[in-house]
């Protein structure tokens, strides 16, 4: 007897509570065109038990997923850097290719590292706590009660050995697994025959500020083949040289604001140069021309590559209860484009707050979705996302502007 119920149904969104196998279990073959997931990580983070299941390392669930996939179709699968690894073993074996990952970096984890000098002194009976009073001459534990000593210098001689050591490293980025179900025949002959099978790589261009390189059209055919980033360009005159005007090619690196700020301020903001040419005469260095636009491009590093974190404006609260690891809005909706066709549709298998439904809904996807939600508090976190007014993009198939 099937335990999943339809709890949200309302056009482009179908929300199930359940276990995403059962609610898999339900749709046709081939029947959507992209999955965008963040599935338990299985740290069994602050006790919960929904992050302990082990369901993310279960080849059901993910053979279940690329049976519903069209052929072609791309599956981005958040993971933990300690166990992404078999989540992406398990995605492979339920037969996926692993096509890449995406790492997206940012500056606002906490450090979970046991200072070992201080827990030698703390095995030795000495507590190095907060600098202030020591409530004993050698600061020795007493009564069963660790005393404190003012912070700083260890106690012990074993302590002063290992001083400066931890255990873990600051968490600063999350891993993405890019999959894709095999294909039918060749790439070209499957995105014809099922409209899914490549990367939609303009909408996912990274802007390049005021613009890009000058046009060719006063240089030579052999010369001005470099641009900026160093690659080369060989379109023919008079084509834009060096980078798209649409934008940078994107990358498989994504930046939150700490992290974007801490690139720029180690990389430096270059200023547009916008009609200032090169100094060197024609003919010199690569044989560049002064066109008068050789540089348009200001800003720092970051820019290639920033998508900043959840605010708190994206986090939902229900009675006193909120998600731990919500996604940021924008790195979601930047991922759904990617890979999800216009018109296509969305499987989430892991919703938890709902931001890759809020996100398909506001890029003009259909989305079906389920969410185990076990202690009843995910699924009232996914409604009042969708009760939130939300603009659809202008050249969508549906003609509302803003849903109520």
């Amino acid at each position: 007897m099937s335990t999943i119920e339809l709890v949200y149904d309302e056009a482009p969104v179908l929300l199930y509570r359940g276990d995403c196998r059962e609610v898999m279990a339900t749709l046709p073959d081939a029947s959507v065109d992209a999955i965008i997931t963040d599935p338990p990580y299985e740290l069994g983070f602050m006790g919960k038990g929904w992050d302990s299941s082990g369901i993310a390392y279960d080849p059901e669930v993910w053979a279940q997923a690329c049976r519903v996939l069209k052929p072609g179709g791309h599956a981005l699968v958040f993971g933990g850097t300690r166990t992404w690894h078999r989540v992406a073993v398990a995605v492979e074996d339920a037969g996926f290719e692993i096509r890449d990952s995406l790492a997206w970096l940012y500056g606002s984890g906490f450090t979970k590292s046991l200072d070992v000098a201080k827990a030698i002194d703390k095995a030795a009976g000495y507590w190095r706590g907060r600098a202030g009073a020591v409530k004993s001459d050698n600061g020795a534990m007493s009564g069963g009660n660790y005393e404190r000593t003012p912070k700083g210098d260890p106690v012990t001689s074993d302590a002063e050995v290992w001083e400066g050591w931890g255990t873990a490293l600051k968490p600063a980025f999350e891993p993405v697994v890019v999959a894709r179900k095999p294909i039918d025949g060749t790439v070209v002959a499957n995105v014809l025959a099922h409209g899914v099978g490549a990367l939609n790589i303009d909408a996912s261009r990274i802007g390049t500020g005021t613009g890009t390189q000058g046009a060719r059209g006063d240089e030579s055919s052999a010369s001005g083949r470099y641009g900026d980033s160093g690659a080369v360009s060989i379109a023919a005159t008079p084509e834009p040289r060096g980078e798209s005007p649409m934008g940078r090619f994107p990358s498989n690196v994504l930046l939150d604001e700490s992290q974007a700020a801490e690139l720029d301020r180690q990389s430096g903001v270059s200023v547009s140069r916008r009609g200032k040419p090169r100094s060197g005469p024609s003919g010199e260095g690569w044989g560049m021309t002064a066109t008068g636009a050789e540089y348009d491009d200001l800003g720092g590093a970051s820019r290639f590559f920033y998508v900043a974190k959840a605010g708190k404006d994206e986090r939902p609260i229900v009675d006193g209860h909120r998600h731990a690891t919500v996604k940021p809005l924008a790195l979601m909706r930047y991922l759904v484009r990617m890979v999800t066709p216009p018109g296509g549709t969305v499987l989430e298998p892991f919703a938890g707050s709902g931001t890759t439904i809020e996100a398909a809904r506001a890029e003009g996807f259909n989305v079906i979705a389920a969410e185990l939600d076990e202690d009843g508090t995910h699924i009232p976190l996914i409604l009042q996302r969708l009760d939130r007014p939300y603009s659809i993009p202008l050249f969508s198939d549906d003609d509302r502007m803003v849903a109520p």
